[in-house]
């Protein structure tokens, strides 16, 4: 098993929240990346993604950053949705095990990016190259080639691009589609300080309020007394003609009224819903808004370019390190690409809903808004965007199904799956080997984790781990969950072995597994099985 990275350090295009958290991943593996990006240096204009879910928080936690997210930002537990001044429901978010972060924290995209900078300067493997602009990309079996607009050119084994969406160029050197529609209205965003009691820690969202007829407004809390207002406004809107007759004012004091306000930042925004038809090219990873535009309606954008770069690091390093064949590679197409889909289809109904496509679809909006004040299934139909949540891999080509613990697809809004085979390993304090105190997630990513339960015979599960080369351990439950937490949120069952990714999803869960059972499960989470050679990408596929 090697543990010195035998190539040149990964390039990674885009030194956003996306591209920094793939550095620093990588280099929590061993693995140098060097980080190019057309700016000058970093720009610090308005809070941009503000929304930061709980497993992305976990996330930047196993790179030293989490914590501080959440403590510089707003937690929220409560999303309350109003139809014009009556509130229709609240939601309440479930928590399985005990997590190390609240469900939401609220914090500015240009302090996340400060935050994780930092970490970025304490890191020697991770070089940040500003000013450099990507103007062709070569790649070929053996490598990528990225040639600059000042003439340079650097070589490393895999590229990571996490250019943000304006990666048209990027996105046309690779030869990928990026199909989808974009919305004609907009939408004026607008950062406001004011003191306004009782709202800090709720996300409030109201369908036609007096104060904006027969269109939306979201509110979101912030630190520093700061609340993020999203208006719908019609498609012709104007941003400077508003500022200067003064109907800027009126519209902010129908919401703070008389109090003293400060703006600290505004825009105007048109959204997007597309998807790359490919997120993976040879040794190219495409992730982040350069893959995928979603509305900001639910918070997926930035949270789920998180969970790409999740993905593609440990995929990068296992494949690069040799412990895994480059078919692993592949399947980050298939799962982050599975969640794009998922992500453009839970936010199109919900753009749908809030801005009706036609006739029938208006109809059907007035109908279950005046049906909810008193009937809660229409409740239920009512839209305001299914808020962040991790995709879960039931149907990837490295999860192994069972039969006893079968995903039932998408939860209710504001719920979880069942712990199971590609569902996100719930989080629970427990008692490390070394004797110390941790999150159950922060050992799992430390390589493949292998959770035994009662009745299983530790020795023939350890044998049966060196068939898989990299980090693998197997804890026994009874030693690390000695209060039964996790356990209980596993709902685990005697003589079961959970399989856990290095990504803290969950691979597979055997029931009194032989040896044979719990190797072809580590083998196939690894991607080692017969490859397929697909002529059109010249990629590897996993046979399924």
């Amino acid at each position: 098993m090697s543990t010195t990275w035998p190539h040149a350090p990964v390039a990674v295009l885009g030194a956003g929240p996306v591209g920094q958290t793939t550095a620093l991943l990588l280099a929590r593996w061993g693995v140098p990346a060097i980080v190019l990006d057309q700016r000058p240096a970093r720009d610090r204009v308005g809070s941009k993604a503000i929304c930061q879910q709980r497993d992305v928080l976990d996330i930047w936690d196993a790179v030293g950053a989490g914590a501080q997210i959440a403590a510089e930002g707003v937690t929220w537990t409560t999303a309350r949705t109003f139809h014009r001044d009556a509130e229709l429901f609240a939601t309440e978010f479930a928590e399985a095990g005990r997590p190390a972060f609240p469900p939401f924290v609220n914090i500015s995209q240009t302090r996340t990016e400060e935050i994780l900078d930092e970490r970025i300067a304490a890191e020697p493997l991770v070089e940040v190259r500003w000013g450099n602009r990507v103007v062709h990309v070569d790649h070929d079996g053996s490598g990528v080639e990225v040639r600059l607009e000042d003439g340079g050119r650097l070589r490393a084994p895999y590229l990571v691009v996490c250019g943000g969406a304006r990666s048209d160029q990027l996105r046309e050197l690779l030869g990928v589609g990026f199909d989808g529609h974009s919305f004609d209205d907009r939408f004026l965003i607008c950062d406001v300080r004011a003191d306004l009691p009782g709202w800090a820690t709720e996300r409030r969202f109201y369908f036609d309020p007096e104060w904006n007829p027969g269109r939306q407004v979201l509110i979101h809390p912030c630190p520093d007394s700061t609340f993020r207002v999203d208006w719908q406004v019609p498609s012709d809107y104007d941003l400077d003609a508003e500022v200067a007759s003064g109907a800027l004012d009126a519209r902010i004091r129908k919401i703070v009224g008389h109090r003293d306000y400060e703006i600290v930042w505004k825009s105007v925004y048109r959204f997007h819903s597309r998807v790359v038809d490919r997120m993976r090219i040879g040794r190219v990873l495409v992730a982040g808004d350069a893959a995928h535009l979603v509305s900001p309606f639910g918070a997926r954008g930035l949270n789920s370019g998180v969970a790409d770069a999740e993905n593609a690091a440990w995929k990068i390093a296992w494949v690069g390190y040799g412990w895994s064949p480059d078919a692993l590679l592949e399947s980050y197409h298939d799962e982050r690409h599975a969640a794009a889909v998922e992500n453009i289809t839970v936010t199109t109904a919900t753009m749908d809903f809030l801005v009706p496509q036609d006739e029938s679809q208006a109809r059907y909006r007035a109908d279950v808004l005046a049906a909810a004040a008193h009937d809660a299934d229409s409740r239920t139909r009512v839209d305001s965007g299914r808020l962040a949540e991790p995709f879960w891999y039931a149907e990837s080509r490295l999860t192994t199904a069972a039969a006893h613990r079968t995903f039932a697809g998408r939860p209710p809004r504001g719920q979880l799956p069942p712990a199971g085979p590609g569902v996100l390993l719930p989080d629970a304090p427990v008692a490390r080997p070394d004797g110390t105190t941790g999150q159950v997630r922060t050992l799992a990513r430390d390589g493949f984790l292998l959770l035994t339960a009662h009745g299983v015979d530790l020795d023939a599960v350890r044998a049966a781990t060196r068939a898989l080369p990299g980090p693998v351990r197997v804890l026994a439950l009874t030693d690390l969950d000695p209060h039964g937490t996790l356990a209980d949120a596993l709902d685990v069952r005697r003589g079961e072995v959970w399989v856990v990714r290095p990504d803290a999803h969950v691979a597979a869960t055997l029931i009194d597994p032989a040896i044979d059972d719990i190797v072809a499960a580590l083998q196939r989470a690894a991607a080692h099985t017969a490859p397929q050679e697909d002529d059109r990408h010249g990629v590897l596929h996993a046979s399924r």
